[in-house]
């Protein structure tokens, strides 16, 4: 990635002394089996052929600096969104992020805006960001070295941004979103795509998932479990009776998009359809990991599911396994449905006088459920 080489070039402290994967991140230690070798040699030949292939039908996709993106996407919209899901290059992913989010329109369109945040602005943030900034991505080589490149980019971002949205400021978990973003373009790009997602600038605004009491992840919750319930009901009807909710397991999968806690892999995978696609995606990869664990997770007790949730097979984080199930959950419709069916509920909470003592105390251990969720943060590990 061209960050990585930039850290290269800039940073000239010690390098790593373990060996780094193709994105950046330091590898676990591990056996070296011959017969491990060869299958990750296998692996990356593989994934490295067929982005050769995909690169070349990209370029002509795009066209120089994405100048005939909005012309192909009009087009062939059917083969733009088969070609997203299989997987954007890593080479062009920066840019067709930047295209299919809106934000290089919100960039143009707004020019130093982000570097009059960043130098003349103050947050009531920054202590907190800067308290946060070593905890997002710790393993990968531009976030590793303290107050290094990679760190003060993040910080940049953060604060901008907490400026930009003095409503929603800064909460943890933004980080994560920040800095995948920046593995992948500039400051200035990473913020302008942040504004574009929280805003919603293409799809549904995000910021909901940061405000006080965390209102959009609360309804997220809500229709994940009705949806889990309606798809896999023997496992919908396991949890309840472990009093398994998913606020335990499925909070960060909204908040991060899948950026915290699983192989940075798949996470860029499930990004450029979410991108793409919106939030209807994050349900249906949620849906999918419960589906590929369905009968060994149906069998767990309460410590144990708990377990499985922080700690998914190897397979089931493949994208080219969890993907293609995921793609089988038709949801938009039903989400909708449920969106409204939720919002009746918290309107007729509203609307009674008794619910309306209760309704405050709910919003209050739903907002201590989404602290914690967010506190795992703290301790994360990529």
């Amino acid at each position: 990635m061209d960050k990585k080489k930039a850290v290269d070039d800039t940073e000239p402290g010690p390098a790593p002394s373990r060996p780094v994967d193709r994105f950046g991140f330091i590898k676990p230690e591990q056996g070296t089996s011959p017969d491990g070798i060869s299958k990750s040699k296998s692996i990356h030949e593989r994934e490295r052929e067929r982005d050769e292939r995909r690169i070349k039908k990209w370029r002509k996709m795009i066209g120089v600096g994405g100048s005939d993106w909005k012309h192909y996407v009009r087009r062939n919209p059917h083969v733009v969104k088969r070609r997203i899901r299989k997987g954007i290059p890593d080479c062009l992913r920066g840019l067709v992020w930047q295209l299919i989010s809106g934000s290089r329109d919100l960039l143009l369109l707004n020019p130093g805006v982000y570097e009059t945040l960043v130098i003349y602005e103050t947050s009531a943030s920054e202590l907190e960001i800067i308290r946060d900034i070593s905890r997002t991505f710790p393993s990968h080589i531009f976030f590793q070295q303290r107050h290094g490149p990679g760190q003060r980019s993040l910080y940049n971002v953060l604060k901008a941004y907490s400026v930009y949205d003095r409503d929603v400021g800064y909460v943890q978990g933004m980080g994560f979103l920040a800095g995948l973003l920046l593995l992948y373009m500039s400051e200035e790009d990473a913020f302008w795509l942040l504004v574009a997602l929280l805003k919603g600038a293409v799809h549904a605004p995000m910021e909901g998932l940061y405000q006080a009491g965390l209102p959009l992840v609360q309804q997220y919750l809500y229709q994940f479990e009705k949806l889990v319930l309606e798809q896999m009901p023997q496992l919908g009807q396991h949890f309840i009776e472990e009093m398994i909710n998913p606020s335990m397991y499925a909070s960060q999968w909204f908040i991060t998009v899948f950026s915290y806690s699983f192989p940075f892999h798949l996470t860029v995978r499930v990004w450029d359809v979410f991108l793409y696609e919106g939030i209807k995606v994050v349900f249906q990869v949620g849906l999918a990991l419960l589906r590929f664990c369905h009968d060994e997770l149906v069998k767990l007790p309460f410590e144990k599911l708990l377990h499985a949730f922080r700690n998914f097979p190897e397979e089931a984080t493949d994208p080219d396994v969890l993907l293609p199930i995921a793609f089988t959950f038709k949801v938009s419709s039903r989400l909708e449905e449920l969106e409204k069916e939720y919002q009746n509920k918290l309107e007729g909470s509203n609307a009674s006088t008794s619910t309306k003592r209760s309704y405050p105390l709910k919003l209050k251990t739903m907002s201590r459920i989404g602290s914690r969720a967010l506190s795992n943060f703290t301790n994360s590990e990529k």
